[in-house]
């Protein structure tokens, strides 16, 4: 049981006991647990950042078939360019979980402590909402990819009767679909659970400041 947990147990012992340092006690507490949970939020961000740059970089050099095909794809401008507007902007959602928890670990009013969380949610809000929409697409695009780049994949799609054409696409629909199950558990396991307890902590001191 945490500090928080116990003064509200002591408030309900002593209600007129509590009143007399609710300021002084609970808003320090509210601020090292948020700033706890920011901090905590930047680093599974960083982890996520080397996850994605390993499964980027090992498979180039564990398998020949693949190395072909990604320098391939690097003769794309258009492939070159997703790649660097998405680690752009996991770098950005980065600096921004970075920027939110030294703001939020120096800030000595509750109000712009508010503020910190709020900016912090609409945060990870965008950027799993982003990440969503990327993974969403990356399928398709995949899909064109190979087809302008695999003239043996290029031949079979295109002899390929309407049948055969919707079962593809049918597989898409559903690769994509499981795909992006699996990464919105992910967000909602792990980012979930923080923000869960941040907006905890923003409804303690909604309750301060009235």
């Amino acid at each position: 049981m945490d500090e928080l947990e116990i003064l509200k147990k002591d408030w309900d012992k002593d209600r007129a006991n509590f009143k007399s340092f609710s300021g002084e006690e609970i808003y320090p507490m509210l601020q090292r647990k948020s700033s706890s949970i920011v901090k905590t939020l930047f680093y599974i961000s960083l982890g996520e950042l080397v996850f994605w740059l390993l499964a980027s970089i090992l498979p180039y050099f564990l398998s020949s078939t693949i190395r072909e095909k990604l320098e391939v794809s690097y003769e794309n401008p258009w492939f070159i360019a997703v790649n660097i507007f998405s680690y752009a902007v996991i770098l950005t959602f980065i600096y921004l979980l970075f920027k939110s928890y030294k703001t939020i670990s120096i800030t000595d009013n509750a109000k712009r402590l508010m503020e910190g969380i709020l900016k912090t949610r609409k945060v990870i809000k965008y950027y799993v909402i982003f990440n969503l929409t990327m993974i969403f697409l990356s399928v398709p695009v995949s899909f064109y990819m190979e087809y302008q780049d695999n003239p043996d994949f290029h031949q079979m799609i295109s002899e390929a009767s309407t049948a055969q054409m919707f079962m593809v696409y049918a597989v898409m629909v559903v690769v994509a679909a499981i795909f992006l199950l699996i990464v919105w558990l992910f967000y909602r396991l792990i980012y979930g659970i923080l923000l869960k307890r941040l907006n905890k902590n923003y409804d303690e001191l909604k309750k301060l400041e009235v």
